[in-house]
């Protein structure tokens, strides 16, 4: 018995166990929703992260509560989907790939609209997989068969269904509101693109 215990490593690796561990879940199928009528459904979407950089700890907090809320359906005999999916924030984004093509001594009008297009298409394919692989190495139970990115053409096509029955609603309208105005991108940006800075003025 002692013998046994001198071989155990002094501290655990995840690396050595973890990938594993999730690679075994993922060839089973056991987090691929089936529709099965002796079931009842259980559905979660996961608010997709937008793929201008990595994950940060407010989606690791946030998708860990799906996962736990998830697996305990299945658990209580639900048929269980965790639906996940990337952003495309195009806004967002375009300001990235500017802002790297400046460091190469690039501007939009260099390389042209289908260039630009190109480079907009590399970058969300590099971060968007890169945020697939965060979510796997956090151990996200999702049904990753049915993964969807908000510039699919599916995705895109009900988006701009959604917003014309919203607008035939009057739930969307033009008003005069305060916004993040840009010169350059000659369009409005997020508060989390903005660096403030105070002036004295009128």
């Amino acid at each position: 018995m002692k013998a046994k215990f001198k071989d155990m490593p002094k501290t655990y690796s995840p690396k050595e166990f973890e990938t594993n561990t999730y690679n075994r879940w993922m060839e089973s199928g056991c987090f691929t929703a089936k529709v099965d009528k002796k079931k009842e459904p259980f559905c979660i979407v996961m608010p997709p992260p937008n793929i201008t950089g990595q994950l940060h700890m407010g989606h690791a907090l946030d998708d860990t509560i799906q996962d736990i809320i998830t697996r305990f359906k299945r658990m209580q005999g639900f048929s269980a989907l965790w639906l996940p999916g990337k952003d495309h924030a195009s806004i967002a984004t375009e300001l990235k790939v500017v802002e790297k093509m400046k460091s190469e001594g690039l501007t939009k009008n260099d390389v042209g609209r289908e260039g630009f297009l190109e480079r907009a298409w590399d970058w969300a394919n590099t971060y968007g997989n890169r945020i697939s692989d965060q979510l796997k190495k956090l151990g996200c139970s999702c049904d990753w068969s049915r993964e969807a990115f908000t510039m699919d053409e599916h995705c895109s096509r009900a988006v701009s269904e959604v917003f014309v029955k919203l607008y035939n609603k009057g739930l969307i309208y033009k008003g005069d509101r305060i916004i993040n105005w840009c010169p350059s991108c000659k369009t409005a940006l997020s508060d989390a693109e903005v660096e403030y800075e105070e002036q004295a003025s009128h």
